[in-house]
């Protein structure tokens, strides 16, 4: 999972970017709104976390233009402003959730996986192939029932992965999830990942297999 971070406050948004990772989600931070539509234009986010009160405008405005570029981009807006007019405003407006500064980060964690569950975000909560299978609601991996444990890089490609299995992912699309704008990447950082994850499913009889079209990407399927 990426995320967009629209946060002006540097203790908050450092707070929030190292929670977030944590949960192995990819995070890119923005501290205004004229980045945040450069961001939004140049990457793809699985959510949108918005704070209000930025330094060249309210962040309400920036839903309108993101609504345009995705109308189901969830979208989670963070404000001190908690009078029930200002929260109605920001529902009206097209965001999917509100949370009230100050908040417990359980309780956004717990709202992220709220709006990526409505309708149209995943169409199953478990996709599988072969013996493998991939909770993306608690994002993780198994063999036959048996946990997973792969470092956060493999995971996050291994998601990817799992959710278009059958079907070629390109390395473009991998790297934007896997790494955000700030990781220094060397160019064969995404191949040793690969390669380590698919020598692990091996290893552990999952019955898939990852290939590779050099230069283009990869696509796990189903070992015959």
């Amino acid at each position: 999972m990426r995320l967009l971070l629209v946060e002006d406050e540097p203790e908050m948004a450092a707070a929030l970017e190292s929670a977030l990772r944590r949960q192995d989600i990819v995070t890119d931070r923005a501290d205004g709104l004229e980045l945040a539509r450069e961001m939004a234009l140049a990457g793809r986010y699985d959510a949108i976390v918005l704070d209000r009160g930025l330094p060249d405008g309210d962040g309400l405005s920036l839903i309108p233009f993101l609504r345009q570029r995705d109308a189901l981009m969830p979208i989670i807006v963070l404000t001190a402003r908690g009078r029930l007019p200002e929260r109605v405003t920001g529902l009206d407006l097209g965001a999917d959730d509100y949370l009230v500064k100050p908040f417990a980060f359980e309780e956004l964690l717990a709202r992220l996986r709220a709006v990526m569950r409505r309708p149209g975000q995943l169409r199953a909560m478990t996709v599988k192939a072969g013996r493998l299978s991939f909770d993306l609601e608690h994002r993780e991996a198994l063999v036959d029932g048996m946990p997973l444990d792969i470092p956060r890089r493999e995971l996050l490609v291994l998601e990817v992965l799992m959710r278009r299995a059958g079907r070629m992912v390109t390395r473009e699309s991998l790297m934007e999830a896997v790494f955000g704008f700030t990781d220094e990447v060397q160019s064969n950082t995404l191949d040793s990942h690969v390669s380590r994850l698919r020598r692990k499913l091996v290893d552990l009889e999952a019955d898939v297999a990852i290939k590779g079209v050099r230069g283009v990407g990869y696509m796990l399927m189903e070992a015959r």
